[in-house]
């Protein structure tokens, strides 16, 4: 285990420099290395005896950092979208997910549009959308789910325009 720990320790800096690098801020990459760190340890009995342990240790940081990057995407247009709410003086990053939310928005169909500023921000209810739109409620419920479906695959960048189902 002594040998681990010197290989460790030579290591850290290493991975605090990759880390500072995706991150751009000293804190993040602190966390981010200790995070890396932790999940090697736990999986300490995956790894393969004969690989290389800086390969191992800068794939899983790298992973931990796109996991990450993806939650706090999803998390701050979420956040953004359901209560209207921004910071202040929003961050760099923030603005740009705002913005691509709402060009993402506006990619959607007039009726998913629709649905989703009923519900998100008016606060209408289900029952009050269904008898807008003279439809059950359980309709409603499926289109604001796609609605909401098309407005994440628009926002991730996974699909140029929404898929529109021809109804009869």
């Amino acid at each position: 285990m002594n040998d681990l720990d010197a290989q460790l320790r030579e290591l850290i800096p290493r991975m605090r420099r990759f880390a500072l690098s995706l991150t751009r801020h000293p804190s993040s990459a602190d966390d981010l290395v200790q995070a890396s760190l932790e999940r090697a340890l736990s999986s300490w009995g995956d790894k393969r005896a004969e690989g290389d342990l800086r390969a191992w240790l800068f794939s899983i940081l790298y992973r931990q950092f796109i996991d990450a990057h993806r939650r706090g995407k999803r998390y701050a247009r979420m956040l953004e979208f359901f209560t209207g709410r921004g910071d202040a003086q929003p961050s760099v990053e923030r603005t740009v997910v705002a913005q691509s939310t709402l060009e993402a928005f506006e990619q959607l169909p007039a009726e998913q549009r629709a649905l989703l500023l009923w519900v998100s921000v008016e606060g209408l209810s289900y029952k009050e959308v269904a008898e807008i739109l003279d439809v059950p409620t359980g309709t409603v419920m499926s289109r604001l789910s796609r609605a909401r479906q098309a407005l994440r695959q628009l926002g991730d960048g996974e699909i140029t325009s929404p898929s529109l189902r021809i109804l009869k």
